[in-house]
């Protein structure tokens, strides 16, 4: 298993790593000693995978919020939408 910093980790390094304790636990040769630090290391493999993928998520949505001249509506404009007045 790589116990590299989970902060220095691409997404791609963090997902091989999950296959590889994926296939280790698969082919029972993790024995019960072992299990409880992989199942810890996995679940912090995936938390940074999923944050990884919602700031792509959010890079990308600000991106197509820019290509678009949109900007991102105020809490007052928010508000007044819904309203069915122009004007206030």
């Amino acid at each position: 298993m790589n116990n590299k910093d989970i902060n220095k980790m691409t997404y791609r390094e963090a997902t091989q790593e999950l296959e590889e304790i994926l296939r280790a636990i698969e082919s029972d040769s993790v024995d019960v000693d072992e299990l409880t630090q992989k199942v810890q290391r996995s679940s912090l493999l995936i938390k940074f995978c999923k944050d990884k993928l919602r700031n792509a998520e959010n890079a990308i949505n600000q991106v197509f919020n820019e290509e678009n001249c949109e900007e991102p509506a105020s809490k007052s404009e928010k508000g007044s939408a819904g309203s069915g007045t122009l004007f206030q």
